[in-house]
């Protein structure tokens, strides 16, 4: 069983890259904004408790994140992976979901960071941004604040993952295919 974390800044193309190799790996791709908003359209009783903290402003616990998770794994038993998409974004969260993970006899296989410098992926975001209708996409400020935000809590899991031997960098910069290619050859390495 193969489960990848992936991570990097807004633009990266995390997203893009996940549905590349959720097809190659037969692995299914867990997005936490996917799941959000499932929870919360179908009004799921984890939907409902995560919309009340939303509705205040409120950040989200990391329970309510890790329990839909956890519905989402434990509901694909003939999954051959996992693909971590937006979550863990701290270190508590990675902590959380190795408990949780453990508790199932599995185990984060590699982490993927796609690595790509502020200007280019500010230029992908308002690009994307004209097509997308995102808001968050089409204000540069925003998008280096985002920037910022990820600097402060995600990338501490660099740390994290690099203790356990899980780290791996991956120049995101590139075509679509130039990108996946190199993904897929890190993969196929390690197993």
């Amino acid at each position: 069983m193969i489960n990848i974390v992936i991570f990097g800044k807004p633009g990266a193309g995390k997203g893009t890259q996940a549905a590349f190799l959720k097809s190659k790996y037969q692995l299914f791709h867990i997005s936490t904004g996917d799941l959000f908003r499932h929870h919360i359209y179908n009004k799921t009783a984890l939907g409902i408790l995560a919309r009340s903290y939303m509705d205040k402003g409120d950040l989200v616990p990391d329970q309510v994140t890790i329990d839909m998770l956890k519905d989402t794994v434990e509901n694909h038993p003939e999954a051959k992976g996992f693909i971590f998409d937006g979550f863990p974004r701290t270190t508590k969260q990675a902590e959380a979901l190795d408990n949780f993970l453990s508790g199932r006899s599995m185990t984060i296989s590699a982490t993927l960071a796609l690595e790509a410098n502020d200007d280019i992926l500010v230029k992908r975001l308002i690009k994307r941004g004209k097509t997308s209708g995102r808001l968050d996409d089409q204000d540069e400020d925003k998008i280096r604040n985002r920037f910022e935000e990820y600097k402060n809590k995600t990338a501490p899991l660099r740390d994290f993952y690099t203790a356990q031997g899980k780290f791996h960098s991956v120049d995101g910069v590139g075509s679509i295919d130039e990108i996946t290619q190199r993904l897929t050859e890190l993969i196929d390495s390690l197993y």
